[in-house]
């Protein structure tokens, strides 16, 4: 499974709010430029999360976008919700209108299952997380230190 660009910059933009932000606004440019993101698209992912709440925008000389809410209580989840709706993995003939067969069903139910167990594997991961990653303060796979998340 793969995400999309518009997951993965909106990821990396939030993230990036709360890490270098450090709750002050951060203007698009400026994350444009460290994430290596398009600023019209990056423009475009911060309507979504505008909407959803993620981030607010502060107007002015020194305006930018902060995070709506902690960053505890912000998930991957959230993010990729935001910007691209539920994430599902189905059956690409599931709309077919066609005798449903023993197989067919059961495979059905392996993929919703995995799909829940992915939704919930993003909702676990908050933005605190990655920033305590960034930071040093956390460990990553098998206890290493200092281990950063790159998206």
């Amino acid at each position: 499974m793969k995400l999309s660009n518009k997951c993965r910059y909106g990821i990396r933009a939030v993230f990036d709010v709360e890490f270098h932000g450090k709750g002050r606004p951060a203007r698009i440019s400026e994350i444009a430029e460290r994430q290596a993101i398009p600023p019209r698209f990056l423009e475009q992912i911060f309507q979504d999360l505008k909407r959803a709440g993620i981030v607010v925008s502060k107007r002015g000389p020194r305006g930018g976008y902060v995070l709506g809410r902690p960053a505890h209580a912000v998930s991957l989840g959230d993010i990729v919700y935001a910007v691209e709706g539920p994430l599902g993995i189905s059956d690409p003939d599931e709309s077919m209108d066609c005798e449903r067969t023993s197989s067919r069903t059961i495979t059905k139910m392996v993929l919703a299952e995995l799909s829940k167990r992915v939704e919930e594997c993003l909702n676990e991961v908050s933005i605190q997380a990655l920033c305590d990653r960034g930071n040093g303060t956390s460990h990553g796979p098998k206890g290493i230190p200092g281990y950063a998340y790159t998206i």
